[in-house]
């Protein structure tokens, strides 16, 4: 009857696993293994967590509250990593297992992939450490990384604003061969040359005003493992000596001391500029370049890989339908038809934006379709007829302000309307 029993649960669609008291799993269905991609074999007498990676798993146990309430839960929307590194939705329901006289013995999670809702047909793209893309330009990209896996060779990425630089300086750390050691970041654009000085090289007690003690920079945190300097060419010439002498001879000192220190460490950099033209005007080195672009990897902008974005579109609207609490069904044609001709200046970055706000103002287990878009998207080739409405409330819009520290134009951006509709929600919501 047991072997019944399990032979009817693998017949479900939904994930079902089961677990005793202290949490260690001892049934899972084959459901189970085709949403999270763990064999049932494989997970049996392994603690749930370490197999079921919930985001809930971050606050109070939805299996420890069932038990320690006597209640079960039911429609709980969650985001669990799968075996292979990627994420899927899912709603799950928790109840409680009891023995013959009614005491809990263990708990029964039921869960099912809310990524069917959306189209199929563009939620079978592979995702490469986190960067999705089919077209063949990412394919090459994806290939070069992994052949480079076992250099220590400097990279140099470019690109323009948005187009996911970042993101492949992480995925070229994750396949090398110092994945598992320091990865450390710095902004080169951020902070003024005095303290980007300090900040990449450190300074002993007394180098200036502030210096009350010695600080390690972040060379030395990054020793042994890789380095990315994002947005290297705002890095001011005077100190690019120091970071060419740090490429070449692996030695540096902090800022007032004297003694020379050695580190071991893969340089990774990025910008959106220029080098060449920059080269020109006098404002980067060309020794440093050659030293830095051992293996260039150019990401192109969105618009010239359209073939990506049906894809990318799936994948945010499969985040954002779980940060909103939705289940959108999908996007119409037509809207994304439009996004596809769009020329997105802001790239991957805009996109996002754009399915962020297509999803606000989408209502659950409905279609995201051209009403659903932001004003600017359709470049004057049309228009859903409709006047717009206020599509956030007046908490959430204070919100946004707050969090853009009140810049009109960002926050517009950030919602797909214009300065003059921001205004007129504002005002509307009692916030001019």
């Amino acid at each position: 009857m047991h072997r019944r029993k399990e032979e009817i649960l693998d017949f479900l669609a939904e994930g079902v696993f089961t677990v005793d008291k202290n949490f260690v799993i001892n049934y899972f269905n084959k459901a189970s293994e085709r949403i999270t991609g763990f064999d049932p074999d494989e997970v049996k007498g392994r603690m749930c967590k370490q197999v079921f990676q919930s985001d809930l798993c971050t606050g109070k146990c939805p299996i420890a509250e069932a038990l320690s309430s006597g209640r079960n839960l039911f429609d709980l929307k969650s985001r669990i990593k799968k075996k292979d590194g990627t994420f899927v939705n899912v709603k799950l329901n928790v109840g409680i297992l009891k023995d013959e006289d009614q005491n809990p013995v263990g708990g029964v999670v039921t869960f099912r992939d809310l990524s069917y809702l959306l189209d199929n047909k563009y939620d079978n793209c592979e995702h490469f450490y986190g960067i999705v893309g089919n077209s063949r330009v990412m394919t090459n990209i994806f290939n070069l990384i992994q052949e480079i896996a076992y250099t220590d060779a400097s990279v140099l990425i470019t690109g323009e604003t948005g187009t996911g630089k970042e993101m492949i300086a992480n995925a070229i750390q994750a396949t090398s061969k110092r994945k598992n050691e320091k990865y450390i970041k710095v902004n080169c654009a951020v902070l003024p040359p005095s303290l980007l000085a300090s900040e990449l090289f450190g300074h002993a007690k007394g180098a200036f005003t502030d210096a009350v003690k010695d600080r390690i920079g972040r060379f030395e945190l990054a020793d042994g493992g890789t380095i990315f300097l994002d947005e290297i060419a705002e890095m001011p010439i005077q100190m690019q000596a120091q970071l060419l002498r740090v490429i070449q001879e692996g030695t540096f000192e902090r800022l007032g001391e004297s003694i020379t220190r050695k580190v071991d460490v893969r340089i990774i950099a990025a910008t959106n500029v220029d080098i060449k033209e920059a080269i020109e005007a006098g404002k980067f080195r060309e020794d440093l370049y050659y030293r830095l672009n051992v293996i260039p990897i150019e990401v192109p902008p969105l618009r010239e890989r359209k073939e990506d974005i049906p894809f990318l579109v799936t994948h945010f609207l499969k985040k954002y339908d779980f940060v909103y609490k939705k289940e959108i069904v999908k996007i119409d044609k037509d809207a994304l038809d439009i996004l596809i001709a769009y020329h997105w200046p802001g790239n991957i970055r805009e996109l996002e934006n754009v399915i962020e706000y297509a999803v606000i103002r989408t209502k659950s287990e409905e279609s995201i379709t051209l009403c659903s878009l932001p004003e600017f998207i359709f470049d004057g080739k049309t228009t859903c007829g409709k006047k717009q409405s206020q599509s956030v409330s007046p908490a959430r819009l204070l919100q946004l302000l707050e969090e853009n520290h009140w810049n009109k134009s960002k926050v517009a951006r950030l919602l797909g309307i214009n300065r003059t509709t921001l205004w007129r929600w504002m005002k509307e919501s009692n916030l001019t």
